[in-house]
């Protein structure tokens, strides 16, 4: 069959080819088999539902069922959708100008047949590549009945002074336009129920009416859905009887691994920018961005019913580069490396993505999203260093040149603008800290040096060990102690008289 679509050009071609006519179903269950009898990758780039959702996605192809993905939002539903298209032939004839992809063979419209009466084997025939066989609709409120099926046009029917319930005065809908094909409706529930009940003859009886005329058009049809579980409740519902019609229900979820979600955003997110200037990404930072999607599934602020997408680890990866592209630009460098402050430049990515349990002022989401930030670099901290808070003696002591140094009354600030050889004196300022990254860490890399003595510092603060105050451009770290005797110093007499001895 191949080169098929560059030789056959009639009907008598056609039949004197080896094509033959076959349900959409069949094509698609052929397809598969055929893909995992050759070891071909199927769905590719899909990562982390190699044992569980794509092994039902199969299943469902081959008994020839329509399915539905059911999960939260950013779990990959639209793409794995989208990428139901490889099991289809590459090219399909048609009749020549069939508005719902006739087969040549099967006609099933009135505008094909009487071309075929007319021409006989010289019906001319067209080819549709499998790219045009993918429809796909976004349930909205606003959503038709017309928009999905059809309608009937009292114009057209006017100008060719046709009868109403004559099919040549239908302008047919998304569904009849993908005939022969597969068609996808995102986000169901979204549909109000009186639309949902107009696809339960396309889902059983595999036809479509038209309003209230005899018109019945037999679809050959794949059909998919997506839906999000909060929306049963929350927008919608998926009524009862086109729920039966889906044979197949498939959960989808998030990466279970967080080695697979840092897979997923360095596929996923614009990082080889290729310009002049190269931003290198320590390992461990990818392991903060993912850990922080990890820690707001878990976090009691956050409204888990919502889910947390992970397009928020993606923009948040390429929020982090560009806050260390800019700074190359303003110092005038061809490279830098990824920082803690631009970890924390990140914040904007976070709160447009986490739904609050209790929705209040922006500040509350500023401060949900820095809290994770930090439990995130806290847990990937103690992956490579000693716990700062275990009882163990001698790992509190691998930090004891480090604190002394601050408690000595030394600080350090660091700008976030500051360039790579300033923030490598600033970081060499503190007695140890290159010793004990060097201790800890196997790299000869002097950037990702820099970015973990950075990250240890953050992560003292984190456990209480060191005091950090954030200004709008620089943070700067001390002695937790003194700093807590600083505080008190800058209280007035008229603040002490306030507490009663």
């Amino acid at each position: 069959m191949k080169d098929l679509h560059k030789k056959v050009r009639t009907l008598k071609e056609l039949k004197e080819s080896s094509w033959r006519s076959v349900s959409v179903k069949d094509e698609i269950r052929k397809n598969l088999i055929q893909k995992i009898k050759s070891g071909e990758s199927i769905f590719e780039g899909i990562l982390g539902y190699e044992k569980t959702v794509l092994p039902q996605i199969q299943h469902a192809i081959l008994s020839r069922h329509d399915m539905i993905l059911l999960g939260l939002r950013g779990q990959a539903k639209t793409k794995i959708l989208r990428m139901l298209v490889q099991f289809l032939d590459e090219y399909m004839p048609i009749v020549a100008g069939s508005e719902i992809n006739d087969d040549p063979l099967n006609p099933l419209s009135r505008f094909a047949k009487e071309l075929i009466e007319e021409k006989g084997e010289e019906t001319p025939i067209e080819w549709v590549h499998r790219s045009h066989r993918y429809g796909e609709k976004l349930a909205t409120p606003d959503t038709t009945v017309a928009d999905l099926i059809g309608d009937i046009d009292p114009i057209k029917a006017a100008t060719h002074k046709l009868n109403l319930a004559d099919e040549k005065a239908i302008n047919f809908g998304l569904i009849p336009r993908t005939n022969r094909g597969i068609f996808v409706i995102n986000e169901l529930p979204d549909l109000q129920p009186r639309i949902q009940v107009a696809l339960l003859n396309i889902m059983q009886e595999r036809d479509i009416q038209i309003r209230g005329f005899n018109v019945r058009i037999p679809l050959d049809i794949s059909m998919a859905f997506s839906a999000n579980p909060e929306d049963y409740t929350n927008r919608g519902n998926i009524i009862t009887p086109l729920k039966d019609r889906i044979d197949a229900q498939i959960i989808t979820h998030y990466p279970k691994e967080l080695e697979t979600g840092i897979n997923i955003t360095k596929q996923e997110a614009w990082d080889e920018r290729h310009q002049d200037i190269k931003v290198h990404i320590p390992d461990v930072y990818r392991e903060v961005v993912e850990q922080a999607a990890f820690e707001a599934r878990d976090s009691e602020y956050v409204d888990q019913k919502s889910g947390v997408s992970t397009r928020m680890t993606i923009t948040a990866m390429e929020q982090i580069i560009s806050s260390a592209e800019r700074r190359a630009v303003i110092n005038g460098e061809s490279e830098t490396s990824v920082r803690i402050a631009d970890v924390f430049h990140v914040v904007p990515a976070l709160t447009g993505k986490l739904e609050l349990v209790y929705e209040g002022e922006q500040e509350g989401a500023i401060s949900v999203a820095k809290h994770i930030i930090g439990r995130s670099i806290s847990k990937v901290f103690k992956k490579y260093f000693p716990d700062p808070q275990s009882r163990s003696e001698e790992e509190k002591s691998s930090y004891k040149d480090v604190t002394d140094w601050f408690s000595s009354g030394n600080e350090i600030n660091i700008s976030d603008t500051l360039s790579n050889k300033d923030y490598r004196k600033m970081l060499n300022k503190v007695t140890g800290l290159n010793k004990l990254v060097e201790k800890h860490i196997n790299s000869s890399n002097k950037f990702e040096i820099d970015s973990w003595m950075d990250l240890v510092l953050e992560a003292l603060h984190q456990n209480s060990m060191l005091s950090k105050q954030d200004l709008d451009d620089q943070t700067s770290y001390s002695d937790m102690v003194g700093s807590m005797f600083t505080s008190f110093g800058d209280l007035g007499d008229s603040d002490f008289n306030d507490f009663e001895v």
